[in-house]
């Protein structure tokens, strides 16, 4: 049997029906402090935007808590070149969007340039 998920004793129909200022108690410092100033008004706009909206939400947004109301969409957010197709789950609360989309790839090395070494200068050029 798959155990059901809680957030701090909480399950997520809990949490889903929670005011916002109950769900920010339950976070950690960081996001608790973060939430406390209120969101910005470009955070405010894209949470009802993706009530709204069926399709995948766009957006730049990276420093965004994941609540529990996000849960379940869509949404791409940019990583500085390009959006990356995220879909929330419940294990996803808490934590900052930014997280699930990665600026930096892993640095992919191929054979070394002609000249590398001092054994590439003998070899033949073709």
């Amino acid at each position: 049997m798959a155990k059901e998920f809680t957030y701090h004793g909480k399950r997520l129909e809990e949490l889903k029906q929670m005011s916002l200022d109950d769900v920010i108690k339950l976070m950690p410092a960081r996001q608790r402090r973060t939430l406390k100033h209120g969101l910005s008004e470009k955070q405010k706009k894209f949470l009802e935007k993706i009530k709204t909206v069926i399709k995948p939400a766009k957006t730049h947004l990276r420093d965004l808590i994941v609540l529990p109301e996000m849960v379940g969409k869509l949404i791409q957010i940019h990583n500085g070149k390009l959006f990356v197709p995220v879909s929330i789950t419940d294990e996803m609360i808490g934590h900052y969007l930014g997280e699930f989309a990665l600026t930096r790839q892993k640095v992919k090395h191929s054979a070394p340039g002609i000249g590398a070494t001092k054994s590439s200068a003998a070899a033949s050029v073709k």
